[in-house]
């Protein structure tokens, strides 16, 4: 006869972690997303110049307790942080014929195949 173990100790509850939230199944923050998303599309996912849009969106987040409350400029939303004269890569290197790991002799050997 196998005996069984029955704990009845108490199962403690954690926290989410930082970055999970719950999922806006009312939908009560749906129209600051979609403005956010349709500027991202507008603008080819340059999400600096969509700033407010998602700073308006975390916010409403917060005020209906889908996050935890925080501080804008703790989550990046400073002025120190703002990201100005942004200049996008142009790709030059690329263009020229270069290939990112081509310079690289022979195959590389992993510390167990040495």
């Amino acid at each position: 006869m196998s005996s069984m173990n029955f704990r009845s100790s108490k199962q403690t509850i954690k926290p989410p972690q930082r970055g999970i939230f719950p999922l806006d199944h009312d939908s009560e923050c749906k129209p600051y997303m979609e403005k956010y998303i349709s500027c991202l599309k507008g603008q080819q996912d340059k999400h600096h110049l969509c700033r407010e849009l998602s700073k308006d969106y975390l916010q409403c987040r917060m005020d209906r307790q889908l996050m935890a409350a925080e501080d804008l400029d703790q989550l990046g939303f400073s002025e120190e942080a703002k990201v100005e004269n942004a200049v996008e890569y142009d790709k030059s290197k690329e263009k020229e014929g270069f290939i990112a790991g081509k310079h690289i002799d022979g195959r590389l050997k992993w510390w167990f195949q040495r």
